[in-house]
Parts: C-alpha cells; structure tokens; sequence
C-alpha cells in the first residue's frame, strides 16, 4: 500500500481562482440592511437587561422575606426567655413588653430595609392580651407566665426600587408562636 502525500490543489484557470475566492469571501450587508445588527442589539439589550433587573429585584424580596422570618422568630424566641418569672431569678430587669420586642427586632434589622415600613405586633407579652391559642388558665389573669403562649409579628411592606417591575409595595408578614419557658 503506497501512500502519497496529501497536496493542495492550487487553481490554475482564471475560473478556478475565481470560484475560489468565492468560497473565502466574507459576505458584506446589502445597501438596504446597515444598521440592523446594532438594532437587533439594542432590543435584544433591553430584554436582558429588564431580565436581569427582574431577577435582582425578586432577589432583594427574597432578602426581605427572609429578614421578616428571622426577626419575628428571635424576637418570639428572646420573649419567652424574658416572661413573668425572669425578674425573680434576676436574668432580666423586667418581662418582655411589646416596646422591647420592637426595640429588639429594630436591633436585627439590616442594611437594605427601611425600618420605618417595618411593623411588630405582639400577644402574651407583658401588658398585652393573652393569645388565642393559650389554654392555661393562669393564662387568663397574667399573660407572660410559663406554659403560656407568646406571638411575635412582623410586617414589611417591601417596595421594589428597579424600574419595569411592579410599583404596588408588597406586603410580607411573619408570625411566629411559642410557649413561655422562663
């Protein structure tokens, strides 16, 4: 078996080149087309970005709805360590009320959420009513004794800031509920 090399044919006709540079031009827009490409971008731009923005907006809600469960869970969790019982084993100086549970969620909240839209309501703390779900008899008559029930929630009306998404604020709201331990 005898191999020979594998060689270019090069054109000798005058076609032959002809067709050749054919095959290796570069095609070039017709007179009536100059323009389109950078059109065709400029849609194709804005659709990516409003995606993009949409995506980073959802993104930041997410980021609110998250700091809303946070808060409300340790505010509700820093409540029933501070019930009625605290002050006599002085591990606090009084039991929790609903100005320190608003203080206490003020102190959580991070940068990127406006606190004056942030809204806390509480049952079961000190000089609230009692929560509906306390069935502790002692319940009725002093709200934050242990075995009783404390609520914590926390409301954020949550405003997207980018441009192309809904302007409605939109409301998020986390409870949380557990029994007074201390």
């Amino acid at each position: 078996m005898r191999t020979e090399p594998i060689m270019r044919q090069i054109p000798t006709s005058r076609f032959e080149r002809r067709d050749a540079a054919k095959k290796t031009r570069t095609l070039r827009p017709r007179d009536g087309e100059r323009g389109s490409t950078l059109v065709e971008f400029a849609l194709v731009f804005i659709l990516f970005m409003t995606i993009l923005l949409g995506i980073a907006g959802f993104g930041h809600a997410l980021y609110a709805y998250h700091y809303v469960s946070s808060a409300a869970r340790q505010a509700t969790r820093w409540a029933i360590v501070n019930g009625a019982d605290c002050a006599s084993d002085s591990s606090c100086t009084a039991p929790a009320s609903l100005s320190d549970i608003q203080t206490f969620v003020q102190n959580v909240t991070p940068q990127g959420i406006d606190w004056s839209q942030v809204t806390v309501t509480t049952c079961g703390m000190a000089g609230d009513a009692e929560c509906a779900d306390s069935t502790l008899t002692v319940c009725k008559t002093t709200v934050d004794n242990p075995g009783c029930v404390a609520q914590v929630k926390v409301s954020y009306n949550f405003q997207f800031i980018f441009p192309l998404l809904p302007t409605n604020t939109l409301a998020l709201s986390s409870t949380s509920e557990m029994i007074i331990a201390h």
